[in-house]
């Protein structure tokens, strides 16, 4: 069952907050961090992305730009763009895209829930990412970013949630990207334990995005752990900041895929090569969109192409080979493009859904790539189904919108 704590929340005063808050780190890169920073001595990117603050070139996992971070983030407390909340709280987190909003609960999650797999993955973690997070959280000594967690529906809590929105807001903005961002403090010490309680028979948290975070912070909490010869177990650094949303409300929209070559294969030995596994459909010149499960889209030559995987390519019984990820990658990247493992192929892109089907058709249209491949979106029944059995899921096959917006609250670890 997993177990919460609330915590003394770090946030900035409702006055700095939209200065201050910011798009997640791995969403953007340095050139444009230090364009959206520009003029903003109060951006988060100061601390999450600190190489900004260096000559342009700077190499972002430099020790220099680890120390720039700490530096920073006392900056921002001592000159009060940021405060901790006197008492440990928990935080309600709205975000409002297309109309649509889904409401979290922000808490302080166990280290042992994700050791010991409470806490579920769905992906692999890579080395490199894991040790940039790990040298982030323990220099600053805190969570500066949240996990984004999904949990079973569960109607007590949404009432809990319900009740605590009607109240006024302590945040209330809609970003640049147009989305909008909605904060409310849990102060009441009854709702707190009741919360706690409701969480203590949930059986399973999944980690929707954040998988290199939640990982990094459960190396650290083990870290401090062995370091300290009083460790007890209820030291703030055995937790970690999550948001956890109630699964139906979260959306997983489509993760497509760019193809800078054919492997040698003319657009027609392409196409033909396909026909064995697929009921090839020519679309035309209008955009296309997969309509179903099992069914892709193929652009290429100015062309829009139905690709429907014929029935005994895939099996309904094996939850990750009924993937359409699994499907796409062993029929047609591996299969007729030898591509192997795709955490390393340099000659594919991954598009995120949020770019629209414009931006692969923009990607090959000015020659950048030869072809780009657009699946339906997995279902959050099919991640929880993956984790559950402890299957995980092929790289790239979730994009999670909208992302989380950093700065809103931070988790100390003392």
């Amino acid at each position: 069952m997993a177990t919460i704590k609330p915590f003394k929340g770090i946030r900035p005063p409702k006055e700095y907050v939209t200065e201050v808050a910011s798009r997640p780190y791995d969403v953007l890169n340095s050139k444009e961090a230090r364009e959206e920073a520009r003029g903003n001595e109060k951006s988060l990117y100061h601390i999450i992305k600190p190489e900004i603050d260096f000559p342009e070139g700077k190499n972002e996992h430099d020790p220099d730009v680890y120390k720039k971070a700490i530096e920073n983030f006392n900056k921002f407390q001592k000159k009060g763009w940021l405060i901790q909340d006197d008492k440990e709280l928990y935080y309600i987190y709205a975000q409002t895209m297309n109309g649509h909003t889904q409401y979290g609960l922000v808490v302080s999650s166990y280290v042992d829930d994700y050791r010991n797999g409470v806490i579920k993955k769905h992906e692999l973690t890579r080395k490199d990412k894991e040790d940039d997070r790990i040298k982030h959280i323990r220099i600053n000594n805190a969570n500066i970013e949240p996990v984004f967690f999904a949990y079973p529906d569960n109607p007590q809590l949404d009432n809990i949630i319900k009740e605590e929105i009607r109240k006024t807001p302590e945040y209330d903005f809609i970003s640049s990207d147009g989305i909008g961002h909605h904060f409310w403090i849990i102060e009441n010490d009854i709702v707190i334990q009741k919360i706690t309680h409701l969480f203590a028979q949930i059986p399973y948290l999944y980690i929707a995005d954040g998988h290199h975070r939640s990982a990094a912070a459960a190396l650290v909490g083990e870290e401090k752990a062995r370091q300290n010869p009083h460790h007890t177990g209820k030291e703030e650094y055995n937790y970690f900041m999550a948001v956890c949303f109630p699964a139906n409300q979260l959306t997983i929209m489509d993760y497509n895929r760019v193809l800078k070559d054919l492997d040698g294969l003319t657009s027609t030995e392409f196409l033909n090569a396909l026909a064995p596994d697929f009921h090839i459909t020519d679309k035309g010149k209008d955009i296309y969109r997969p309509q179903r499960l099992h069914n892709f889209s193929l652009y290429l030559n100015e062309h829009w192409y139905s690709l429907d995987s014929k029935q005994e390519t895939y099996s309904n019984n094996d939850p990750i080979a009924v993937l359409d990820v699994t499907i796409l990658s062993n029929l047609i990247l591996d299969k007729i493009l030898g591509m192997k493992d795709l955490r390393t192929e340099q000659r594919i892109d991954f598009v995120g859904g949020l770019r629209g089907l414009e931006e692969l058709k923009r990607r090959v249209d000015i020659g950048e790539m030869v072809a780009a491949l657009a699946l339906y979106p997995v279902s959050m029944k099919q991640l929880m189904d993956i984790a559950d059995t402890d299957n995980i899921m092929p790289p790239k096959t979730t994009w999670f919108e909208p992302k989380l917006r950093s700065g809103l609250v931070i988790h100390k670890l003392d």
